[in-house]
C-alpha cells in the first residue's frame, strides 16, 4: 500500500483527436500508478469526452488536465482556455454525462479566465461491501499461569525503613 500523501498530476495539450486517445492512456497509466484501477473508466471517460467536447466547440485547443488523489477522492478538472466557450450550451451533453457518472461536478472561471469543469470519484464507489457483525474467534494460545504463592503487597514495594523480610515494622 502507498504511504498517505495526497497525488498531483498535471498535463498540458492542445486538443486534437488523436491526442484524446493518449491522453486517456496516460491518465489511465497514473491511476494505475496510484493503485486507481477502479477508477480508471469512469475518470478516463469523463476526460475523453470534455477534449472531445472542447475539440469540437472551442477555437483555442490549448488544455489543462489536473488529477488530484486525496486518499477519498479523486478530482479531475480540465481547463479550457476559449473564453468564447460556454459550458452550459456547448457542453451540455457532456455535463449531463459528468451528472449521472460522478459524484460530484462543477464548473468554475480561473483568474487566467480559462473555464474548469471539474468532477470526483469516491476512492472505492464500485466496492460497497455491508459491513457484517461477526462472532469474535476463541483464544487459542493458552492463558497466565496463577502464582503459586501471593506476597504481601508490603513485600513486592518494600518501603524505606522495612524490616529484613520486606514487612514494615510499626513500634507503639
Amino acid at each position: 500500500m502507498k504511504t498517505a500523501v495526497t497525488c498531483y498530476y498535471h498535463l498540458d495539450v492542445e486538443v486534437s483527436p488523436e491526442r484524446v486517445g493518449r491522453v486517456r492512456r496516460i491518465l489511465a497509466a497514473h491511476l494505475r500508478f496510484w493503485n486507481l484501477e477502479n477508477l480508471v473508466e469512469p475518470v478516463c471517460g469523463g476526460a475523453e469526452m470534455l477534449l472531445r467536447a472542447i475539440y469540437e466547440h472551442a477555437s483555442d485547443k490549448n488544455t489543462s488536465i489536473e488529477m488530484w488523489w486525496t486518499r477519498q477522492h479523486l478530482i479531475t478538472a480540465v481547463a479550457g482556455h476559449d473564453h468564447g466557450l460556454r459550458p452550459d450550451l456547448d457542453l451540455r451533453t457532456c455535463l449531463q454525462h459528468l451528472a449521472a457518472n460522478s459524484d460530484g461536478w462543477g464548473c468554475c472561471a480561473a483568474e487566467t479566465g480559462a473555464k474548469v469543469i471539474w468532477f470526483s470519484q469516491r476512492a472505492r464507489a464500485g466496492e460497497r461491501v455491508p459491513l457484517v457483525a461477526t462472532t469474535p474467534n476463541p483464544i487459542t494460545r493458552e492463558g497466565l499461569e496463577v502464582p503459586r504463592e501471593i506476597l504481601p503487597v508490603a513485600r513486592l514495594a518494600a518501603p524505606l525503613g522495612a524490616g529484613r523480610d520486606g514487612i514494615l515494622e510499626v513500634t507503639r
